[in-house]
């Protein structure tokens, strides 16, 4: 099966509702304040979720219980008074909750921005394959990234209200690994969420025409080839016509993991970029999943993704 452009949500307007959840770790209450005061400077009326700010009472890795987070995220989908859906922060936890989901319910409700990347991975690839939904690959507004970088903050908000401006993505450090050209439509995210998602129930099955949307962070180079290996050996990459790579941030020297992007991904035969500027780096730019995309991995240039039809409708 061939992968096709998903359903896009609506942009966002003046006064807009958003309602922000915390599907994974646990949110410092004065970072939670923080983005949520970036927010209302957009002019949009933002909400936090019953149990946003809890923590586990057993687990302190995981932001409240599994059946809250998940109740968190589905009741503020199913609002048809919320607009948008924003992640606080990733960590540990969306396996844990994912199929608490009612997805019908959710699939019923319609598309909705979605934000998010990171262990939001997992909530990416089941709100596509489960609702058929797209959704962004952005900051949280509890991070670090979002707190304290202006190019990652302007990103998001045009994006959200303005997606025309923000068609063409790729920082200037964005460079060819392998060069080329490919059509596809965007997907993936944090590459060991991937592989953690890979063989589970509704898991991808096919990423024929996909670009797949590739970084991750905290992983050594040895283990981002285990990570890359599992992938390449359960047929994850079969079909993709190119691979957009971001930030590895805490991954050891980058010179390491090049080595082993270019050893992994250097032999699928299909253009990879290195660096274009999203994930877990000092900037992360918002990429839409879902859509129908170009990446220009030309030789010796800047290299770009460019999604074809704007990420909100």
């Amino acid at each position: 099966m061939t992968l096709e452009p998903l359903a896009r949500p609506p942009r966002l307007r003046p006064g807009a509702r958003v309602a922000v959840v915390a599907p994974s770790g646990p949110v410092p209450a004065e970072r939670m304040e923080r983005g949520l005061e970036i927010l209302r400077g957009w002019d949009l009326d933002p909400v936090v979720a019953p149990h946003a700010l809890d923590t586990h009472p057993r687990l302190g890795h995981l932001a409240g219980t599994d059946e809250n987070r998940a109740r968190d995220l589905q009741e503020a989908w199913c609002d048809p008074s919320v607009d948008a859906v924003l992640c606080a922060r990733g960590g540990y936890g969306a396996h844990r909750m994912v199929d608490l989901l009612d997805w019908p319910a959710m699939r019923a409700a319609g598309p909705k921005v979605f934000v998010g990347y990171s262990d939001i991975t997992v909530l990416h690839e089941a709100i596509a394959l489960r609702a058929g939904f797209s959704t962004l690959h952005g900051p949280m507004i509890a991070t670090d990234v979002f707190l304290k970088d202006a190019a990652t903050q302007e990103a998001l908000r045009s994006t959200l209200f303005e997606p025309e401006s923000v068609q063409t993505l790729g920082l200037d450090a964005a460079a060819a690994l392998v060069p080329g050209t490919a059509r596809g439509i965007t997907y993936g995210g944090c590459a060991s969420l991937l592989a953690a998602d890979a063989g589970t129930p509704r898991a991808r099955a096919s990423a024929r025409g996909g670009l797949l949307v590739l970084e991750d962070t905290g992983e050594e180079p040895y283990r981002l080839d285990g990570i890359l290996t599992r992938l390449l050996r359960i047929g994850a990459f079969d079909g993709a016509t190119g691979v957009v790579c971001g930030s590895w941030e805490a991954c050891g020297p980058y010179e390491g993991v090049r080595a082993v992007l270019a050893d992994r991904l250097g032999g699928l035969g299909i253009p990879v970029v290195e660096e274009l500027g999203f994930g877990h780096g000092p900037t992360a730019l918002t990429v839409p999943l879902g859509v129908p995309a170009v990446l220009d991995a030309s030789s010796g240039g800047r290299c770009t993704l460019t999604a074809q039809v704007p990420a909100l409708v």
